[in-house]
């Protein structure tokens, strides 16, 4: 199993620290435990920025990250986590402890949880600038303006509290958009699972399943690779594809009509994103295959416009060309083609943007302007790719025979120097790599 290491994560501090600056001091807590139902948690995940700080994946934690007066006294990485309790740890795991913060995580001091309100004082003082995720937790948030206030109520004693308080996701988020070879190493992994799923569920698909059936091939292939859905899976079937977020994934499968999948695993805390659509009764009819064919000739322009130096938004921009051109060819809009897409009608029926960032999360961090403008790819950022078009069942406005189709075709990219790389390559999406693939395994 591929994972990062701790020098790995020791090199994201270094980075941190260096950003900072001097007379500075980090706080980042992770993820509280989430109650699903009485005496029933949530499977727990540690906050992404937190994780890709420390690799420590166990809750009730907070890292803390000082500079000094010079640069040659460089930096203290501190681990607030849970003790080691032998009862706790019967009920429900292993804990590091302090000890295991030390030695296995490599932090260069460890202190029990409970000690934070305590400890943190004296690390304030006599800091400048105070970095720390605002706005994340409303609790954490008071107990971080306690401190403040406690640390400068020492002044008298010839200590300062921190002046400045900054906002960490700004140096974080942007350290986590562009990913190095290991984290497009995970990313793949995460992708090529995802892919045999996908490909799972288009030779398991028969008319009559039901949408969860379906969805439990995906589950299937996930955890027999030791991962989990990196979202809350959509299997949509028939109109059920023109809801975006359509998660009920508890109706019938037609016989045809077109399924809509977007699922996929996540790989070491790494996600990935694909969506795919396909008939239940693997032969597309005339109006599905020339919808589809428009959904696809957008995405491959949209994925090769993903170059370093582009406009984040120039994917877009080139999909909505080619689907508003495909709409009006088959005659489901009428007009003129810069005035549909100037005053946006196409959202009638493509009302979503192109793609998101991907990353630790499926909505992965990372701004997408800078000073106003959209920022231009660069080198390691990883963005998702998927047009689609959704004409509604009841919608009038177009002749029946397109009602109720919804088509969506997503891919992971990676902007190289050498162009886009696409992580999810391994699932096809021609319709005749689809229909090849689905008449195969009818026939096995």
């Amino acid at each position: 199993m591929k994972k990062l290491t701790q020098a790995d994560f020791q090199e994201r501090r270094d980075i941190l620290a260096g950003e900072m600056g001097l007379r500075s001091i980090a706080i980042i807590a992770t993820s509280p435990v989430a109650l699903r139902n009485r005496d029933a948690d949530y499977k727990y995940r540690a906050d992404s920025s937190f994780f890709y700080l420390t690799g420590f994946a166990e809750p009730e934690a907070v890292a803390v990250i000082e500079t000094f007066d010079t640069e040659e006294e460089g930096y203290t990485y501190s681990l607030f986590c849970r003790e080691r309790d032998r009862e706790m740890e019967i009920w429900n795991g292993y804990r590091a402890g302090v000890d295991g913060a030390v030695d296995d995580y490599e932090a260069d001091e460890a202190y029990a949880i409970d000690l934070l309100d305590e400890e943190i004082l004296t690390k304030l003082q006599n800091k400048d600038k105070l970095f720390y995720r605002i706005g994340h937790n409303a609790e954490f948030d008071a107990r971080v303006a306690k401190w403040i206030a406690t640390a400068s109520g020492e002044s008298r004693r010839g200590t300062s509290a921190p002046a400045q308080i900054m906002q960490l996701d700004r140096i974080v988020d942007e350290m986590r958009l562009h990913k190095d070879e290991n984290e497009i190493e995970l990313m793949q992994l995460a992708s090529d699972i995802s892919a045999e799923a996908h490909t799972l569920a288009m030779q398991k698909v028969r008319p009559g399943m039901m949408e969860y059936a379906l969805e439990a091939e995906l589950n299937y292939v996930f955890g027999k690779n030791g991962c989990v859905p990196s979202y809350n899976s959509i299997v949509g079937g028939g109109e059920n594809a023109c809801i975006l977020h359509y998660v009920e994934n508890d109706k019938e499968l037609k016989d045809g009509d077109l399924v809509l999948i977007d699922a996929a695993c996540e790989y070491q805390f790494y996600a990935s994103d694909i969506t795919r659509t396909f008939p239940v009764n693997g032969k597309f009819s005339p109006e599905q295959k020339a919808l589809y064919n428009v959904v696809l000739d957008a995405q491959i322009a949209a994925i090769n416009a993903v170059q370093i130096g582009n406009s984040y938004k120039e994917p877009h921009n080139v999909a909505v060309r080619i689907l508003v051109q495909g709409l009006l060819d088959l005659g489901i809009m009428q007009g003129e083609i810069d005035e549909i897409i100037q005053t946006e009608s196409f959202r009638q029926f493509y009302m979503h943007g192109t793609g998101h960032w991907l990353g630790m999360d499926v909505h992965d961090v990372g701004t997408y302007k800078a000073n106003g403008e959209w920022r231009a790819y660069e080198e390691g950022m990883v963005v998702t790719v998927e047009p689609g078009l959704y004409i509604a069942p009841d919608d009038e406005t177009v002749d029946v025979k397109w009602r109720g189709i919804g088509i969506r075709i997503e891919d992971d990219v990676v902007a190289t120097k050498n162009g886009p790389l696409v992580l999810t390559a391994k699932v096809v999406k021609t319709v005749e790599d689809i229909e090849a693939l689905m008449a195969k395994a009818h026939a096995a």
